[in-house]
């Protein structure tokens, strides 16, 4: 007769309760927040996506002598980084990779610094 200890006929019926690896226990509204991380980074990187194009087609229309009267990299540098970017956005598969992440950035950057002093310097300060 095997011996039996209290303690391990005590766990017994706890480890029979447990679900398979990878099945969640909990109600559905749990099992949301369980996947909340991946859903909010499969949100930022299907917004990047037009960000990244927007990125790249509002660089590829500018004048190349905008970028350095502006004191920016040159046309072609921006339209290299911005069509990288638009590119590892499209046809890589989001938060499967990391590349998307400095995609992303790179359009932000673009859209943040660049763009802005790209088209007053063409358009001329506004009094």
């Amino acid at each position: 007769m095997p011996h039996s200890s209290p303690a391990r006929a005590g766990i017994a019926p706890v480890l029979a309760g447990l679900a398979p690896f990878g099945h969640a226990t909990y109600s559905g509204g749990v099992d949301l927040l369980a996947n909340l991380d991946y859903y909010v980074i499969q949100a930022i990187w299907l917004v990047g996506i037009p960000v990244g194009i927007y990125a790249f087609v509002h660089a590829l229309l500018q004048r190349a002598d905008a970028f350095t009267a502006a004191n920016k990299l040159t046309k072609p540098a921006w339209l290299g980084i911005t069509g990288v970017s638009a590119f590892v956005l499209v046809f890589f598969q989001g938060p499967s990779t990391f590349l998307w992440l400095p995609g992303i950035i790179a359009a932000l950057v673009y859209i943040v610094d660049v763009r802005p002093r790209v088209t007053e310097v063409q358009r001329g300060q506004r009094w």
